[in-house]
């Protein structure tokens, strides 16, 4: 199995609970670089489901978090040796929220990005979607403000968007493409100029998505943290 088959396998059981899945997936080839992140909260269900060899996975993606050390590296290491029990949980509040879904109203254009956080159900509201139906009617334009149902996140913006395209490109092998990649992110349009050039070499642009998925994973994770939260992952014994 490829890296992007395998991730793409992981993601589905990651996103529907299967522990066993997620460990057996795991196990036969280890866990690829950019896929820690989205590897966590599968493990963490899986140790919840005392899956078999989860306990090792575990262990495994701890190391894989501590070496790499990204933005919220240290807090799926944290989640999941607590979940261990090899060190105190953190105090935080679990949260069924996607981290992908998250991530998409932190990051990106100021005047487009934010919304908030319904604490009861972990979904998460953009801001388009909030304006909606406050103008069909279906809640009162303060309808946000209650503290106890609703975590508001404000956007922001690109930058750190922009310092991943930097990073990916430092770790492209071809000093050509490099070149090509680093001019095309100088100046307005550089993150659309910059999949551009990537939508030349397949194998590139397969990195990069999952370079950036993980990336932004992190970052959410954090931000998360940073306001009281931990994610509950999806347990499909639940369903």
């Amino acid at each position: 199995m490829g890296s992007a088959e395998q991730r793409a396998a992981l993601r589905a059981a990651v996103y529907r609970g299967d522990g066993p899945a997620v460990v057996d997936l795991l196990g036969g080839v280890g866990v690829d670089d950019d896929s820690l992140q989205l590897a966590g909260d599968g493990v963490i269900a899986a140790v919840m489901q005392r899956v078999d060899g989860a306990a090792e996975a575990a262990r495994r993606l701890v190391v894989g978090l501590r070496q790499r050390g990204w933005e919220g590296d240290d807090e799926l290491a944290d989640q999941l040796e607590g979940r261990l029990g090899s060190r105190p949980a953190a105090m935080l509040r679990a949260l069924p929220v996607d981290l992908e879904e998250l991530a998409g109203i932190l990051e990106g254009d100021p005047l487009s990005v934010g919304g908030r956080i319904d604490i009861r159900t972990g979904e998460v509201w953009p801001r388009a979607a909030i304006e909606y139906a406050v103008e069909t009617g279906e809640e009162a334009e303060d309808a946000g403000d209650d503290p106890e149902r609703w975590l508001a996140v404000r956007g922001e913006g690109s930058r750190e968007g922009y310092r991943d395209m930097e990073l990916f490109i430092a770790s492209v092998e071809d000093p050509g493409r490099a070149e090509r990649l680093a001019v095309a992110i100088r100046g307005r349009g550089a993150f659309r100029r910059f999949k551009d050039e990537l939508a030349g070499w397949p194998g590139e642009i397969e990195r990069w998505h999952a370079f950036s998925e993980e990336r932004q994973r992190g970052r959410a994770r954090s931000w998360l943290a940073a306001v009281g939260y931990r994610v509950l992952p999806v347990d499909h014994r639940d369903s």
